[in-house]
């Protein structure tokens, strides 16, 4: 695995500590058995340890202990029993599904979308001309080297689907050998939580990103039309064109971006797990505020859900 995605847990701490100061507080915390271990899909970071997780803690008094992977990562680490969590959090559906049933789940539930597009920093050149209303792909062809960041393709959905919008605007517009150039000449990150951090700092000029990321970051987004950003099931078939191969030869193909939890087969706390997934399925508006796309159409359940998760 390249480079270490968890994040430390300290300063939430800190935080949640402030809070029972002031008379909010979730109690005693900490005990063995009141806790919780999540493993996440790093898009998730800022939403599930700054938000969700203190919210859970303050209604429970369940610890919360989240840590943040690309999904490849997460599913890899189930698969090799490496981490052994209560909760596993994925970015898309299908990876959640094909690698962990039957084995280390039988159901999970769907309970959020997101959208891919482009996060920039506005004082560049390709910013400037982002913001001028230049086509995104003609913009992104003229990127010098790590000029673009995109998350590893082969550590994440993200990064893979960087790969998948390479293909289609290729496709669409006759932009022979765009994909293969793109990807070429694009910064990988392997800490899908750390991709805007080089725009932060002045290092990068812009990034293909989830749309919550640039929330939690305040960094200046660009949308994609629903064609191009994975955020639209009307367009499942459109986004079904493309295709990326992960270096552990497994074979993705472009869909909606959908996140996807579970309460892991034989987890140690798998009461505590039911409780947090029922408290995320609850905190709805939170994720929209956040960036997240939650509607009608989530949650959604697959598999024989247990009782004492609310939906």
């Amino acid at each position: 695995m390249r480079g270490d995605e968890g994040r430390s847990t300290a300063s939430r701490r800190a935080m949640l500590a402030a809070v029972g100061g002031l008379g909010l507080g979730a109690g005693c915390l900490g005990s063995d058995g009141d806790r919780v271990r999540v493993l996440s899909a790093g898009s998730l970071s800022v939403v599930l340890e700054d938000h969700v997780g203190p919210a859970f803690e303050a209604d429970t008094g369940i610890a919360y202990e989240g840590e943040y992977r690309g999904t490849n990562v997460v599913v890899r680490m189930v698969e090799e029993g490496s981490k052994r969590p209560d909760v596993v959090v994925g970015a898309d559906v299908g990876l959640l599904r094909d690698r962990l049933y039957p084995d280390h789940a039988d159901w999970d539930v769907a309970f959020a979308g997101n959208e891919v597009g482009i996060a920039y920093a506005p004082g560049t050149d390709l910013g400037t001309r982002l913001e001028g209303g230049e086509p995104w792909y003609e913009v992104l062809r003229d990127a010098d080297d790590g000029e673009l960041a995109i998350s590893d393709p082969d550590l994440d959905p993200l990064g893979y689907r960087a790969a998948h919008l390479f293909e289609l605007v290729e496709r669409e517009h006759g932009l022979e050998g765009f994909r293969d150039a793109a990807l070429e000449r694009a910064y990988r990150e392997p800490n899908e939580p750390q991709l805007l951090s080089g725009i932060e700092a002045g290092n990068r000029a812009c990034a293909v990103a989830y749309r919550n990321m640039a929330v939690d970051h305040d960094v200046p987004f660009l949308e994609l039309p629903d064609a191009y950003n994975f955020g639209n099931p009307a367009y499942a078939d459109r986004y079904a064109r493309a295709s990326y191969v992960t270096d552990e030869g497994y074979e993705t193909t472009g869909s909606p971006a959908v996140y996807n939890a579970t309460v892991r087969r034989g987890a140690d706390r798998a009461e505590a797990g039911r409780r947090f997934l029922s408290a995320l399925l609850e905190n709805s508006g939170l994720l929209e505020e956040r960036g997240l796309r939650v509607g009608e159409s989530f949650p959604r359940t697959h598999g024989e859900v247990p009782e004492g998760i609310e939906q």
